[in-house]
Formats: structure tokens, sequence, C-alpha cells
């Protein structure tokens, strides 16, 4: 491991002992030690090693398939490999330097997938930004990146970049591969023009670049929130991409095309780790056969693409899920008295079977009459008439929709992992299922808990070749989230059994995950409406496993010297923001109780204030509350703390307008 060669198709490569390689790094052109396990000596290989492999067993086989002007249009895997090495020429022409970046701004389709694979290919990193990104994240992410090219969808992402590219040094190119052009500007290209560019460049100089590259480079930045807010690059290398790629899809029963081609849909953002590496690179290794939505698949065309594409595999977020559980049963209520009752009866029967401890395919004649007459076509319905796997990751399931699938018949095979863990680190399938659980370890994979209290949670920390290189230009965030024994520290509390199904009971750290997965600082937003509203006292944001953001305010008010208990009477700075709004109220009760129509107002002036400068839609504040009395200590609503966690030790049920508060002692999470 120190030491040593690995002998992988074309190319030799060589770990010094005399020269210690760290298992962690903070440069894009740095190199680390591999977590090798003996248990799992899959030799370290490039994407490109990888691609050619599978180019060798499926080049004639469809890899992408993707709809123009109402027609499916496939590409074969051959054709995909050429063009992408047909891109990367393109990306040395236009000046792409070894271990900057390829910065990809759209929703998926094959020229995705081409830009990210010829960006490797050329040398590049390949960085994909969220098509939500306001101009200002797109300008941090590509400085910080390094983006000598930016690949964008349409003119709306274009306009994006042609704001900001004067304050981006490193750029050298932008591409648009969806429209035409508005108007022709210097060094910006439609992506035919853009293919067309590398003609002069030789194979043999592409050809060296790829000979020149290593398993434990970096290949891929995944941009993800930390708890200030900045995101921060999660460097991957070929390796944690190939590795994961190989072991972490078989752990989750992905067949090779030899065997069966597995056939998926393409529609969650690739700039998150969940899509990146279930469709695009897995697709690669295994053959996969991979269609791409439409761009408006999350607002409900989904279910057309499904039912056209008949996928035998198909991932969703908790969201997602939860969308098809809501259509499902809009549906149901739109339905005759008989259909409802027919329905209800089937769904008991298969949640009653599927939660029984019975696991044997002789199911019961009730069960098998039940999945033939009705929930079969339900299946069918909504294009999962041959989908064996369905997978849930990227943020925890709520027990409603684990059991409202189960009804169905549909076993959601729950993943969990990281961006820092190139995504699954633990896997759920047909044969490693447990309920409430997230899987097992990946084989060649390691989970411990640290720090374990009484009732056996612990923080649970990561070791394997899935583990990401490093934060980009961040030491002092990379040594918190790896210790020195190289262990990779999630902030997630869990729990683990006799038999090593692993269950998430909690968070540690900060940051909130939506239903749809995407990682939320409240720090930020929290911080924000308070400067916009001097009379907030505190601000509680609130969105983890839920569809969008709400918080919790309360206002200034005047202390107990003796007590230290809150008061019902306003402070001076709020009584005074008070009147400058047009309001009389010298009392918290008197705002909150008449709904104060102009303290209101200006709250929600303030809100739309700060949801104006937020990065992404997903960062919005939808809805908010002012509650009657402030937080603290004695009341239970602040926990005695350094660090001033807001913390409820007691179940509670706040009833508020329009808002229901609940918050599980155990669990130390909030819901709406």
């Amino acid at each position: 491991e120190q030491a040593g060669f690995w002998v992988s198709g074309f190319s030799v490569f060589y770990f010094s002992a005399c020269s210690p390689v760290p298992l962690w790094t903070t440069s894009a052109d740095g190199l680390v030690k591999l977590r090798m396990d003996p248990t799992c000596l899959q030799a370290p290989i490039t994407v490109h090693q990888m691609f050619q492999e599978s180019l060798e067993k499926y080049g004639s086989l469809n890899a992408m398939v993707s709809k123009k002007d109402g027609e499916w249009e496939k590409i074969t895997f051959a054709e995909y490999y050429n063009y992408s090495r047909k891109a990367a020429k393109s990306f040395l022409k236009l000046g792409l330097e070894r271990f900057h970046s390829v910065a990809i701004l759209g929703f998926n389709s094959t020229e995705w997938f081409i830009s990210a694979v010829g960006a490797v290919f050329a040398g590049g990193i390949v960085t994909g930004i969220y098509t939500t990104s306001s101009p200002e994240v797109c300008h941090y992410i590509a400085q910080d990146c390094r983006a000598n090219i930016i690949v964008v969808e349409n003119q709306k992402q274009l306009d994006k970049i042609t704001q900001i590219q004067n304050c981006l040094p490193h750029l050298k190119a932008i591409v648009m591969y969806r429209g035409p052009l508005a108007e022709k500007h210097p060094n910006v290209y439609t992506m035919d023009e853009f293919m067309e560019l590398g003609n002069e460049v030789q194979d043999g100089e592409l050809d060296a670049l790829i000979e020149s590259q290593k398993p434990n480079q970096c290949c891929v930045l995944i941009y993800t929130s930390g708890t200030t807010g900045k995101p921060k690059g999660v460097m991957l290398n070929h390796d944690n991409i190939t590795w994961t790629s190989a072991h972490a899809s078989r752990a989750g029963d992905m067949q090779p095309a030899e065997i069966q081609q597995e056939t998926i849909v393409s529609y969650l953002p690739l700039s998150h780790i969940a899509a990146q590496i279930y469709d695009l690179w897995t697709g690669i290794k295994w053959g996969e056969q991979v269609y791409f939505a439409e761009p408006d698949a999350l607002k409900g065309g989904l279910v057309g693409t499904l039912k056209e594409a008949l996928p035998t595999s198909h991932m969703g977020v908790p969201r997602v899920w939860e969308k098809i559980m809501e259509k499902i049963k809009d549906a149901s209520s739109q339905s005759g008295f008989v259909k409802k009752k027919i329905l209800s009866w089937a769904m008991s029967v298969s949640l009653e079977q599927n939660l029984s401890a019975s696991y044997s395919d002789l199911k019961p004649f009730r069960m098998r009459l039940a999945d033939s007459l009705v929930l079969a076509r339900i299946r069918q319905a909504l294009g999962f008439s041959r989908c064996e796997k369905h997978f849930c990751g990227a943020a925890p399931l709520s027990t409603e929709a684990l059991h409202f699938f189960l009804g169905l018949n549909i076993p959601l095979y729950e993943a969990y992992g990281m961006s820092e863990t190139t995504g699954p680190h633990c896997m759920s399938s047909p044969y490693v299922y447990r309920r409430y659980s997230c899987g097992k370890a990946v084989p060649g994979c390691k989970v411990k808990l640290m720090n374990k209290d009484d009732d056996g949670n612990g923080e649970i920390c990561f070791w394997g070749r899935t583990v990401f290189m490093g934060y980009l230009n961040m030491e002092d965030k990379t040594r918190e989230a790896i210790d020195e024994d190289g262990w990779l520290h999630s902030g997630d509390l869990g729990k683990m059994d006799s038999d090593g199904f692993l269950y998430v009971t909690g968070r540690i750290k900060e940051i909130l995950i939506t239903a749809g997965g995407e990682n939320i600082p409240p720090v930020p937003l929290e911080d924000a409406v308070k400067r916009e509203l001097p009379l907030v006292s505190n601000a509680m944001l609130i969105g983890d496993q839920k569809k969008f953001l709400s918080m919790l305010l309360t206002l200034k008010c005047a202390v107990d010297p003796e007590t230290s208990e809150p008061t019902d009477s306003l402070t001076q700075e709020a009584r005074e923001f008070c009147q400058k709004v047009g309001s009389k109220a010298t009392q918290v009760s008197e705002v909150v109780r008449t709904r104060d129509p102009a303290v209101y107002r200006a709250i929600q002036d303030g809100i739309d204030r700060v949801n104006g400068r937020a990065a992404a839609n997903v960062q919005r504040i939808q809805k908010w509350a002012v509650l009657q009395k402030d937080f603290s200590i004695s009341g239970g609503e602040f926990g005695k703390f350094s660090k001033g966690w807001v913390t409820i030790w007691n179940s509670v049920i706040l009833k508020i307008p329009d808002i229901s508060l609940w918050r599980d002692s155990k669990t130390a999470k909030f819901g709406v």
C-alpha cells in the first residue's frame, strides 16, 4: 500500500515508499494515497481505462437516448466514446489547461455527458453548477475551480455567464448546447461549432495526455454547501469514480449489460453526486442505457418519460417519491367509491405482506390477486412495469412514504453517503434490505461509530476508496472532515445493528438537507433575516427532510431581571421599528394576536429582500411565523451549549397559523 506497482490495462502506476503520498490534499494537481482494502483489491484505473474496458464489451449497445423534435435519438457506446474524444480535442484547442475545470451549467443531456467525459479525457476537471444558481454563485464556483471553459445549456444560462465573464481571468471560452445564439460574441460557440474546433488536434497529442493521467489524481469537482454558506469544492479522483461506479452499483444489484442491460432515466441535477455517479459514471461502467428526461421532469413531466423509457432501475430523492405519492393520492380522491375501496384493500394487503417477516418469493393468494388486479396497473401507469429496483438517496425517507410504496409493492432501497464519499458508501438492494435502514457498507468500505452514547448512537465515520481527496483550497475544512487516522467524519448520528445494517438517527452539524436532497446552511439565512429585521431576536430555519424552507421568528422583548424570562413587552428598538412601519404595538402579544398588518407586511418585505439574494430557489424562505414568546433556557427552547444551538428537549407541538412545528427529542429534528 505504501510502495509497489499497480499494473492496470495500459499503464503501470508506482507508489513510492521514499516519498509517501498523503491521504488528502487541497490542491487540484495533488496526489493522494488510496485507501486499499484487502477484501477488495481491484486495481486502480482511470476514467479513460474504465471507458475502454466498457467499449470492448458494449460498443454496439445503446448508451444514451434523447428526444429531438419528438423522436428518440440513440447513441451507441462506440459513438459516445468517439464524441467524447472529439470534445476533448476541442477543449484542448480552446486552451484547457491541466487540472483546470470545464464547468457545465445545464439540464441533463447527451451534451452534458460528452462534455464531462471529454473534459476528463483532456486532463481537465469536470465541475457541475446547479441550473438555479445565481450569477454570483456561478462566479464563485467558476473562479474557485479555475474554469477555462463553461458549457451552458441555453440563452438563459449564457446570460448569467456573460454578466460575470470579465471577472473570470481563467475563462477562455463559452459553449452553448441548446438553441441558437441570440447574437455572436467572441469566444462563444454553439455545440456544433465547438465539436469541430479540435479537428486539427492530433490523436497522439490526446493519447499522450490520457496516458499521463493517474488514478489518484482529481477529475471531478462537486460543490456542496458548508455551514458558513460558502460552497466547498469536493475533489474526487479517477479511482473514486471508477471504484465507486463498479462496487457501489453492484452492491445495489445493478447488472452488467452482458447479463442484462439496465435502463435508467436521467433527470436529477448532474451537479449533485447522486445523479452523476448513478447516471453518468455507472452508466459507462456497466453499459447502461440512459434516457434523458425533458427539463420539466420535476414539474410533472417525469412520468411521461418513465412510461416511454420503461426503466429497469430508478433512483429518486425523497421529494420525487413524495410527489409521485401525492399524485396517486389526488387521483384516488377523485375516483368513485368502489375504486377507492379496491385500491385501499389492495394497498393494505401489500403493506401487511411487506411488513411481515416473510420475504419468500411464494406470496399468499390475496397478495398475488391484489398485485395482479390493482397494483401492477398502477406501476404500469407510473412507467415502472419493468422496474426491479427503486432507490432513494440524498436525504432521509419518511416512514409515510416508505409505507405508501410498500403498499404499491414497491420497496424503496435507501442509499447513504455524501459528496465526500462519491455518493453511496452504504447501500440497500433486493438482497440487502432492512426497513428503516440505509443498508450496509459497500464491500471494501468501512463504517464506524465514534463517541457512542448509552443508546448506541455515535457519529458515522467512513473509510474506503469512496472517500474524497479533500476540499479544493480549503485546508482547515479538510482537516475538520478527515481525522489524523484518515477517517471521514460525516457529522451524522447513527446506530448499527448486529448484522451491520446502518440506521441514521440524527445530525450533529447544522446543515439542513431538504426532501429534494439540497444542502442548506441555516445560519447565513437566519443572520440575513435578523439583519433585515431589527425587531427579530431569533430566527430559526426549518427544512430538514421538508419540501421547502420555513422560518420561526421571535420578537425582541424585555427580559425579567430576576428570572431572565422573556416578557411580553417589546424592547425600545422593536417599538421603534413598529412605529416606523406604521404600527402602535408595544407588546409581542399585540403583534401576534392581531397579525398586525403593518408589522407582518414589513416582515414579509424583509424576507423578500433576503430571498432576492438567495443563491438558488431552494434557499428561499417560503413560509414564516412569529411565535408568542421569545426563546429561553428555562422555557426549554435553548439548550446549554457553548455554540448557542437552539434545542427543544421535549417533543412539543406549537399550533401556529399555517404551520405546525414538531421536534422529536431523540432525533433532534424539526418538521413543518
